[in-house]
Parts: C-alpha cells; structure tokens; sequence
C-alpha cells in the first residue's frame, strides 16, 4: 500500500477524504435498501448488493484501491443498464475514482495497518 501513495493525508485533508468515504458508503447503502425493498429479488439487484457491500468497507478505508475501483466498475455498469437517472450513479464512479487517486486518508484502517511508522530508538 505504500507504494501506491506517498503519504496518508491527515489533518484537515483526513477529515474531508474520510467525509467522501462516508458519504458514499451511505448512498451505496441506502441504494441497496431502495432496490431491495421496492420489489423482490431479481438479477437486476446484483450490482446494487456489490455496491452496498463495497460501501462498507469503503467507510472504514480497508482495501480503498480495490474497493474504489470495484464502486467506481458496479456504479458506471448500473448507469449503462438501468433506465433511471444515472447521474447518482455517476458521481459514485466518480468518488471511487478519486479515493483511488487520492488514498484513503489517516482515518482508515489502511493507514493503519500499511501507514508509515515511526521508529522508536
């Protein structure tokens, strides 16, 4: 994980990548539910039950790179084949894209467990 960023950005940067985490996994959430409570289970729900469980831990930062690439694959194939609006869908692409590119911030388990550490001597 250290290869792929420089640094996990802590302080205010921390705050607001934790902040785009957290959004994202609660509309990837909350999309789920709408999807499965509305009608019984069908194929159609696959994408939005990957997206849902992307979005947990994309909260708590474990996996981000993997996990930001699979939100950023399931909500762009959701906004090709589903007839709804796909903007919502589109900005979630777009937030897993961008918690790629970024990292996931010091408010994460990836910090913790791939972080830099310091050395006591």
């Amino acid at each position: 994980m250290q290869r792929l960023y420089s640094t996990f950005a802590d302080s205010w940067p921390g705050v607001g990548l934790l902040i785009q985490r957290m959004v994202a996994a609660f509309l990837l959430l909350r999309l789920c539910v709408i999807h499965l409570t509305d009608s019984p289970f069908s194929l159609a729900m696959t994408p939005h039950i990957i997206g849902a469980c992307a979005g947990m831990l994309f909260l708590v930062g474990l996996w981000t790179p993997f996990v930001g690439t699979l939100i950023a694959l399931v909500e762009l194939w959701i906004a090709a084949t589903h007839v709804s609006d796909p903007w919502i869908s589109i900005m979630l692409a777009t937030m897993g894209v961008s918690a790629v590119m970024l990292g996931p911030g010091a408010f994460s388990v990836d910090a913790r467990l791939f972080g830099r550490r310091h050395l006591e001597v």
